[in-house]
């Protein structure tokens, strides 16, 4: 077994081997931490989760529970002293909290990586760095930069720079007076004014890259969200041309390496209706659109996560099945505006090729991810079909 110290080879700066047995933390108590906790643990770490709530998912099952604050020094401190290792499970982890930590133990991703991510602004910035074409748009953060706002970004999205998901912290608008009336309803904070496109799909691509540059991806997946929030994905993708799922993992590895990006990340793409690609947003962390891989891969999503953090090898993984994944909301839990019983699990899983996993939240909120099922099988066109009759069957409407 590995010492937990000098883990680090100065002429290179790149992660030695942690050895199983050593402990592993995660940032963030999600869905996100709980699978990969569920990773770790298969291959032997111990592991650690910081999240205030007392009852989150990767709390719940991991060995240690830091339930502090992300900016807590006392909560960071416990959790450098009991972990060789730390990760993120979601990018809105404050960037000190990481650069604290990065001081005296492994960090991976780093806050510089995180950053970027965590600003719209700043990332579309660094795709359009890297020569990978964004989605038309202006920062405004200024009444002065709310005057000069293009015309031929309306109409348009209004998006806070910052701290927005699931189509939190969005709005439509078409005209300079909805402009501005959205902006100061959104108090004023820095946005990006994103001019519409013309989208014939939503595709996503998910990379793995070490320490020492070495980098795999999984297929091209494609992706359908409803009220900006995923609904299913798809993989590999069906509807998307090999030239262009060729363009989407070079994009996706360029934009890795630029940002010196270790551990998982996923890259969110527009394919716009004359053929052309555009990138949307990334996410430095395992991805909902890649939640599939752990039933047709042979190395999941998180597994790349812990092999990223500890310095193992990355080995290629290979999709054995096509599959559609499902997400599963709260909504599935209330029916005519009140609360109801457990969805029909058991006649869903009935279905061949069915995989439900649930999060053990212990509320269902609307809009609220509570789980996911996938549907594995021969060929892309059973996946389909058997996913529609679980839709079906959970009263999520067809796709």
């Amino acid at each position: 077994m590995t010492v937990p110290g000098a883990l680090r080879d100065g002429a290179s700066n790149a992660l030695r081997f942690i050895a199983p047995g050593a402990t592993l933390g995660v940032m963030g108590g999600g869905q996100l931490g709980r699978m990969f906790v569920h990773a770790a643990q298969r291959m032997g770490y111990f592991t650690a989760v910081l999240d205030p709530d007392p009852v989150s998912p990767a709390g719940r099952v991991a060995h240690h529970h830091v339930q502090a604050d992300y900016l807590d020094e006392q909560g960071l401190a416990q959790l450098m002293q009991r972990c060789t290792a730390i990760t993120t499970e979601f990018e809105n982890v404050p960037a000190a909290a990481l650069i604290a930590l990065g001081a005296h133990r492994i960090v991976a991703p780093a806050a510089d990586s995180v950053r970027v991510c965590q600003d719209r602004a700043l990332e579309k910035a660094h795709f359009m760095q890297c020569g990978v074409p964004c989605a038309p748009h202006a920062p405004i953060d200024s009444e002065e930069n709310l005057a000069r706002t293009p015309a031929a970004l309306l109409p348009g999205i209004l998006k806070t720079a910052r701290l927005g998901y699931d189509g939190k912290g969005q709005a439509r608008v078409a005209t300079r007076d909805g402009l501005a009336a959205a902006w100061a309803a959104m108090n004023r904070v820095p946005c990006v004014l994103e001019g519409l496109l013309p989208l014939a799909l939503e595709v996503s691509v998910i990379v793995a890259r070490g320490a020492n540059g070495e980098m795999v991806h999984f297929p091209v997946q494609q992706n359908l969200h409803r009220d900006g929030i995923l609904a299913v994905t798809v993989a590999p993708a069906c509807d998307l041309a090999p030239e262009l799922q060729r363009q989407a993992i070079a994009a996706a590895e360029r934009i890795a390496d630029s940002l010196n990006h270790v551990g998982v990340l996923c890259i969110e793409f527009f394919v716009l209706q004359d053929g052309s690609l555009v990138a949307n947003e990334m996410a430095p962390r395992p991805h909902n659109s890649g939640h599939y891989t752990l039933d047709a891969c042979d190395l999941s999503q998180f597994d790349l996560q812990v092999r990223t953090l500890v310095g193992a090898p990355l080995v290629a993984p290979r999709q054995h099945s096509p599959a559609v994944m499902l997400n599963l909301l709260g909504d599935l839990w209330f029916m005519h505006g009140v609360q109801a019983l457990e969805p029909c699990w058991s006649d869903v899983l009935a279905l061949p090729g069915v995989h439900l996993h649930l999060y053990n939240k212990l509320e269902a909120r609307r809009g609220r991810k509570m789980g996911h099922l996938t549907i594995t099988a021969a060929d892309a066109a059973e996946a389909r079909a058997v996913a529609l009759r679980a839709a079906a069957l959970l009263g999520i409407a067809p796709f």
